[in-house]
């Protein structure tokens, strides 16, 4: 007989949530009874800390700001009216600037109506839009059709840009980056202003920015004459920036119902604010979260959504968790390493996948399932693959069976089942994760809303670029081949790998004269032997 749960267990935790369409049913993470109640000490504070979070207290210490992504969604609850006021201009500013190009009152200089929106930005000025577009988009009868950039790959750039070439007279830009300073998104808005005026379209005339007031994006779209300006604050981190200009000007153009996806995002926070860990999906995730990793990360978390629209949603969770999470420091400034590490696929191809090491390999994780009840689109229709039996019949057939065969070899996991996928259910499932990240740093006592990693990461590539320019004033001074290891003194660093690794890059890229050699030895031919 396969190995089931029992009603009363199955019952026990499970948190229904008609307003926002989701369920979350923990029953098959193995948790004792009474580990609700004990935490409910510490999920007091947790609740007071996100309290404290949303009045405005500074909760980024490290820039000194506040951090207000639910006031997005409901402006009542900005601190001050100045912020009220702003977010309520800028949804109106989306949602009048998307009409005005569906209509043809905002259209491009070379005549006709905008067709394609390319979205240049990168981490989350990319993941939540992208994510979005994915879930929700029409793919055939969208005004807009959404293309992004992000990353500073020139293959992966040239890829993008070559589907779109063609349709540059009509495609509009949008340029996302809070400073104004981030490089990939620097590259990318030059590589698209250099393809689109190699075919003699006017950059500035289809460019549109998201960014800070006075930033150096904000500088050059007032200098430049971009079609459009729109507002990030300081107080909203890109990971969490999905319901701000940076996720609603790309769903409005796309032709998403953005007041849905906000007022699924502002309910969801509202369940979330429920002090019943019983009753509260976000607290009852951080709950599970803390159980199965030990509070420490102990274990991964694999995310199978049973939803093609949803493959995305893993690679989003990535940044959301993973960056808010993984610290070196607690906020006593101990050091703790916390985190917790996201990976997934998406259902049934993960049982083609990894599905076999789940069931019977290393027991380092726990998963959440992703369910949607509705299979299609009211009106589109279905057909039998077999008698009674639908292609949806079997993707629900392999979502319950691969839920219990983890069961039956013990392996942990949990569900959460959106009653269908739709802009308000999307909102809502965001603002979940992001009251569970919160609520969940506030268990482990850590700060979720700053990186430093990031920017160390940032300030090592400025290193090495630095270092870079070295080398090619170096080797423009001193003609010839050398060995690596005379470029490193005469540029006066004892980092020869780091100058190896510059070197063979410029040398692929014929950057860096070959000079005699034995091909097949490509380390003496581009720098002389050692």
């Amino acid at each position: 007989m396969p190995r089931t749960v029992p009603f009363a267990q199955w019952s026990r935790d499970l948190c229904v949530t008609p307003k926002i369409g989701m369920t979350v049913d923990p029953s098959r993470m193995g948790h004792p009874d009474d580990l609700l109640a004990r935490m409910e000490p510490a999920f007091n504070k947790a609740f007071d800390h996100m309290q404290e979070l949303e009045r405005g207290v500074v909760a980024n210490p490290d820039e000194g700001r506040q951090v207000g992504h639910y006031w997005l969604r409901a402006p009542d609850l900005a601190p001050s009216q100045d912020i009220r006021q702003s977010i309520e201009q800028m949804v109106l500013q989306v949602k009048t600037f998307a009409a005005h190009v569906h209509s043809g009152t905002i259209a491009p200089p070379e005549g006709g109506k905008f067709t394609d929106v390319l979205v240049v930005g990168i981490g989350g000025s990319a993941l939540g839009p992208q994510l979005a577009a994915r879930a929700l988009g029409t793919a055939c009868d969208d005004p807009l059709y959404l293309h992004f950039l992000d990353n500073t790959d020139p293959d992966g750039l040239d890829f993008v840009l070559d589907r779109v070439r063609a349709r540059f007279p009509w495609t509009l830009v949008l340029v996302i980056s809070k400073s104004g300073g981030t490089k990939e998104t620097r590259n990318g808005m030059l590589e698209v202003k250099a393809a689109m005026e190699a075919r003699h379209v006017l950059f500035a005339r289809h460019a549109v920015a998201i960014t800070g007031e006075g930033s150096a994006l904000d500088q050059l779209a007032i200098e430049d004459g971009w079609l459009a300006r729109f507002p990030m604050w300081d107080w909203v981190g890109g990971r969490t920036s999905e319901t701000s200009a940076v996720g609603l000007l790309p769903a409005a153009l796309q032709g998403v119902d953005i007041d849905a996806f906000l007022a699924g995002a502002r309910d969801a926070d509202a369940a979330t604010r429920v002090r019943d860990v019983r009753q509260n999906p976000a607290a009852l995730l951080a709950a599970m979260w803390h159980f199965a990793s030990n509070g420490r990360g102990e274990k991964d978390m694999v995310v199978l959504p049973y939803k093609d629209r949803l493959d995305l949603f893993s690679r989003y969770l990535q940044q959301l968790i993973m960056e808010s999470l993984g610290k070196e420091k607690d906020l006593a400034g101990r050091t703790v390493h916390q985190g917790l590490t996201v990976y997934g696929n998406k259902g049934s191809t993960d049982q083609h996948a990894y599905v076999q090491q789940l069931r019977d390999g290393v027991a380092n994780f726990f998963v959440t399932f992703l369910e949607v009840l509705r299979d299609r689109a009211p009106g589109r229709g279905t057909i039998e693959v077999e008698p009674g039996v639908t292609s949806g019949d079997y993707l629900f057939g392999f979502f319950l069976g691969t839920r219990r065969a983890l069961h039956e070899s013990g392996r942990p996991s949990m569900t959460i089942t959106l009653d269908e996928l739709s802009p308000r259910t999307l909102g809502a499932l965001v603002a979940v994760f992001e009251r569970a990240v919160g609520l969940y740093a506030a268990l482990v006592g850590i700060n979720a809303y700053h990186q430093p990693g990031v920017e160390a990461g940032k300030k090592a590539a400025g290193e090495v670029l630095a270092l870079q320019g070295r080398v090619v004033e170096w080797l423009e001074k001193n003609r010839g081949t050398h060995a690596v290891d005379a470029i490193a003194r005469g540029v006066g660093t004892g980092d020869v790998e780091t100058v190896t690794k510059i070197c063979l890059h410029l040398a692929a890229n014929d950057r860096l004269a070959r000079e005699g050699g034995d091909p097949r030895r490509p380390w003496e031919a581009m720098f002389g032997a050692r």
